[in-house]
């Protein structure tokens, strides 16, 4: 066994160890879900941070650094917009409310069980596929430098990730993450200076880089420019990166986790500063690669960071795959738990009248057979731009967020406006996938009909036929039309007065206090 492997073993065993130690700990289905409400400033900021700077911000913006220019380090942006936004406009009412899923807000508001279930489904397609790559690609590390199958390494990143959210719960991945975002950081990082300097330094790096470039007909001009992957992909990424991020139900259970109003404002801007941090390393990385080894030498996934390490020495390529590991985890882990407590809230009406002791039973039961289909599911794909199949993900979000936004801030919105234009903006955005998927090929420029008509649309338009564009005009659209077409009618305003006196003054100079909540 060599050195790399034996850090890889070592920090999956201390994790083990720590999700060990947390079962010791007896609690509640309060306590699971949402800590009890007792998390401070670090561990939210930890915690939020961690669901941000998984896959997608490691090893998938540095390969598509590497591929497509460093514009991808836009995603380092995003994420702080993304948290940021979500700690100045939404976790305040989502605390307020006490939801676990974002789509309570819409039971809270209309009693409304179809605008609850349809906003779970657009998350749900999100976290599916996170839930589906954190395994696949824990086992492609570990069967990779270990040597064992990778059904089983597999199986090992799912039991690690499934028990350690069964038995942790949200404060045990909090806790986990601030070890976790401190491995990814720095020893990312670590590994980039190191890489840099026996290069020869940073000119020496942008030398290679534009050799390399060069060499494959690339153009270099457009590869160094944050802007070089057009606006519209910019503008793509930010739809999906950042105006999803209302409707993932994880920041719904990190703002109930706090132990008050007033360090939810504070842990989430630092926990956007800490998710900020990361892509830009990744990026980092991903021009050092480039310049290593040149844009054709096919390291996707973790191996665009791993090989880089690997070739410093045994024990920094221990290193990088740790600190991958390690974002692996820090995302995988609360999104399963999310995941969990969005199910069974809101696809099993009967969860109301749940006993704590019965609700908590549920949820990690629930984890158990999410996280194991996943785990299925990933033992079978072939999975290539982790990024890219990411932002799709979250493009499917982007419709509820656009909906709950409209729900808090607007008191006219309607209920069939809500789910109408939440239906809109997932249907539209998975007609425009799907047509991107079947008719962008060469194949169907001269085949006629519908096929190469669109063909001729995606070749016109290219990338403003992202789906995050359907999935956030739609919604933005139909909102405001039908709640005029459609006003709600008494039944619908039933809660009208008690939601909107729940949720109070929201804004009073980035300060709030449970007593204005409830005045």
């Amino acid at each position: 066994m060599n050195l790399t492997s034996l850090v890889i073993i070592l920090y999956l065993g201390a994790f083990a160890a720590f999700g060990l130690y947390l079962n010791s700990k007896k609690g509640s289905a309060s306590d699971w879900a949402i800590g009890g409400s007792t998390l401070g400033i670090v561990m939210i900021a930890a915690g939020a941070a961690g669901t941000r700077i998984g896959g997608a911000g490691t090893y998938g913006v540095a390969g598509d650094v590497i591929s497509e220019g460093i514009g991808h380090m836009w995603y380092g942006f995003n994420s702080f917009a993304a948290l940021f936004l979500v700690g100045l406009f939404f976790v305040i009412p989502y605390r307020r409310l006490r939801v676990v899923s974002v789509g309570q807000v819409f039971d809270r508001r209309f009693g409304s069980y179809r605008c609850q279930w349809l906003t779970s489904l657009c998350v749900q397609a999100e976290y599916f596929i996170v839930n589906i790559i954190e395994p696949y690609i824990i086992g492609a590390i570990v069967s990779g430098f270990t040597g064992i199958p990778f059904p089983l390494g597999v199986a090992i990143g799912a039991f690690l990730i499934i028990t350690f959210t069964v038995f942790g719960g949200l404060k045990g991945t909090a806790l986990a993450n601030i070890v976790h975002c401190s491995v990814i950081i720095f020893g990312l990082l670590l590994v980039g200076l190191i890489a840099m300097n026996d290069m020869g330094g940073w000119s020496e790096v942008v030398e290679r880089t534009s050799e390399n470039l060069t060499d494959s007909g690339r153009n270099e001009v457009a590869w160094w420019s944050f802007t070089g992957i057009g606006f519209a992909t910019i503008i793509a990424m930010f739809i999906s990166a950042t105006i999803h991020t209302p409707a993932a139900s994880v920041y719904a259970n990190y703002a109930s986790s706090a132990k008050s109003e007033d360090v939810l404002i504070p842990g989430f801007f630092l926990a956007g500063l800490i998710a900020a941090a990361m892509p830009l390393v990744a990026g980092f990385i991903g021009i050092l690669t480039m310049a290593a080894y040149g844009s054709d030498a096919g390291l996707s996934s973790y191996l665009n960071i791993a090989q880089l390490a690997i070739d410093g020495g045994e024990i920094l390529g221990g290193i990088a795959l740790a600190a991958v590991l390690a974002a692996v985890i820090s995302s995988g882990a609360p999104i399963l738990l999310a995941s969990s407590t969005m199910f069974v809230n809101d696809w099993i009406p009967a969860s109301k009248s749940f006993s704590e002791e019965k609700q908590l039973r549920w949820y990690k039961i629930v984890a158990v057979i999410y996280g194991t289909i996943a785990a299925l599911i990933a033992w079978l794909g072939n999975i290539t731009s982790v990024l890219g199949l990411v932002l799709i993900g979250f493009a499917m979000v982007v419709p509820p967020a656009v909906a709950v936004g409209f729900v808090i801030y607007w008191k006219r919105t309607s209920e069939k406006a809500a789910f109408y234009g939440m239906a809109s903006g997932f249907a539209g955005g998975l007609v425009m996938w799907l047509c991107n998927v079947l008719f962008d090929g060469p194949e169907n420029a001269d085949v006629g009909g519908f096929a190469q008509f669109y063909h001729e649309f995606y070749t016109q338009f290219g990338a403003w036929t992202d789906p995050a564009f359907a999935t956030f005009i739609f919604p933005m659209i139909v909102v405001p039309l039908f709640t005029f077409i459609f006003p709600n009618d008494e039944k619908a305003n039933e809660h009208k007065d008690s939601f909107y006196r729940t949720l109070g003054r929201i804004q009073k100079n980035f300060k709030w206090t449970n007593e204005e909540a409830n005045a």
